[in-house]
């Protein structure tokens, strides 16, 4: 089994090319919003490609915003299995342009019987094997 892990220290972001390809495989549309902060709290404008350089700063939803909605349609790249085969695809195609301002993605291969857990130290993962511990 192929699964997608972050190679570097920083954390596990997709580019926001990689983030569309996989909404699209997967048949749902995303809007992409920028998201700003002022004293006046947080604002959302909608992102046009080329707006922002630094992909962080965006956040995706599955219908277009509108006020008190956010958290209902809200999609965050936590909720993609590391191991899903579309997710895997598009890093593999992709390169290094699947990679945000803070990753370097990377394939691993695993036995497929394998049940693992991604472990990370400061955004720099690595998978274990599953066990079981107490404390």
């Amino acid at each position: 089994m192929k699964v997608v892990i972050n190679d570097c220290y920083g954390g596990f972001h997709l580019s926001h090319k990689a983030i569309m390809a996989f909404a699209k495989r997967k048949g749902f549309d995303l809007y992409a919003y920028i998201t700003s902060f002022a004293s006046n709290g947080m604002k959302r404008t909608p992102y046009r490609e080329g707006d922002v350089k630094d992909e962080i700063f965006l956040s995706y939803f599955k219908k277009p915003l509108v006020d008190g909605e956010e958290d209902n349609y809200y999609f965050s790249v936590d909720e993609i299995e590391r191991n899903d085969k579309d997710l895997v695809d598009i890093v593999e195609i992709l390169g290094e342009e699947s990679n945000a301002f803070t990753s370097s993605l990377k394939v691993v291969e695993i036995p497929d019987d394998v049940d693992f857990v991604i472990e990370e130290y400061d955004g720099l993962e690595s998978i274990h094997e599953k066990h079981r511990s107490w404390s």
